[in-house]
């Protein structure tokens, strides 16, 4: 892979970029806390197949920019990052792949986007459009006497101390097998708090991988990456436009048995194919959040197979 950095929208974007240079443009977003390291078994399966991969450190992250203003990371934003760098790379018809964070990306651009994304893969996170109120509104209903993290990491700079102390300890926690953001616990707790030390890497995330995401991380820490949780507001607020459409590309969603997206999110599956009409789903066995790690074969599987027949 090659790395070129480019200006777009204000800020510096790193992209990495593998694949013969005429393949159709396939986009592949991380989520958090994530890099482009994280789509390292999807790279070779795409491009073996003759597509072009484009895969950035997405805004916050590595590399790219990592502006201080919270209203900078609003999901608008995050997706005129994407527009810009398809712009300046020529693009006309892209394949847009997103996991996590990623995936909301991913599903705004469908909409933003409806003729230059003409196929949609998401990972871990559904979409079932514009919710009717804010969801932090909801929250901090659902969890005004118990810990949620996404409240938890509300607040600027609390977060980034608890995260920023140890970053390798923080990313072998998040990266290990249990339910380090599901844990019941008051509400004023610590992320953290609770979590026992952290084991052996998992079997999908080598020392040298985890090397990768500890260096994302190293220079600008994780206040960049906790911005993209700020704006739950902002992002309602500008949605507004939004609100009611379809997101109508052929789609794949694929999720994990185990991740606990599915739990937080189990009513926006069950509304997502009245939002998303043309679209294939697959709950993968025995995989938690980070399914295009721990399942990469059955993960390349299904997305090449959606692309050979959309």
């Amino acid at each position: 892979m090659r790395q070129q950095l480019i200006p777009v929208n204000g800020i510096t974007l790193s992209v990495h970029i593998a694949g013969p240079e005429h393949g159709q443009p396939v986009w592949l977003l991380h989520g958090f806390p994530e890099c482009w390291h994280s789509w390292r078994l999807q790279v070779p399966a795409l491009v073996a197949a003759g597509y072009r991969v484009f895969v950035p450190e997405m805004r916050g992250y590595g590399q790219s920019s990592a502006p201080a203003e919270i209203a900078d990371y609003d999901v608008l934003t995050l997706c005129a990052d994407i527009q810009q760098a398809m712009d300046a790379f020529g693009h006309t018809e892209v394949v847009m792949v997103g996991h996590d964070w990623g995936a909301v990306v991913a599903w705004h651009l469908a909409l933003l986007e409806p003729e230059r994304v003409t196929r949609l893969i998401t990972l871990s996170v559904p979409f079932a459009g514009r919710a009717r109120r804010p969801v932090i509104e909801i929250m901090r209903e659902l969890y005004a006497d118990r810990f949620n993290y996404i409240l938890y990491f509300q607040e600027p700079g609390v977060a980034e101390q608890e995260l920023d102390a140890d970053i390798e300890r923080t990313l072998r926690l998040f990266m290990q097998d249990q339910d380090v953001f599901l844990q019941q616990k008051p509400a004023n707790a610590r992320l953290l708090d609770g979590v026992a030390a952290p084991g052996p890497l998992p079997s999908w995330c080598t020392r040298a991988d985890l090397d990768v995401y500890v260096h994302t991380f190293a220079e600008q820490g994780f206040r960049g990456a906790l911005n993209w949780y700020r704006n739950f507001p902002r992002n309602w607020q500008r949605s507004e436009f939004l609100a009611g459409q379809q997101v109508l590309q052929p789609t794949l969603f694929l999720i994990g048995d185990r991740d606990p997206v599915g739990v937080f999110e189990a009513h926006t599956l069950k509304r997502m194919p009245d939002t998303v009409p043309d679209l294939e789903q697959h709950v993968l066995p025995n995989c938690g959040h980070w399914i295009q790690n721990e399942q990469g074969q059955q993960v390349n599987g299904l997305m090449l197979a959606f692309l050979g027949r959309t």
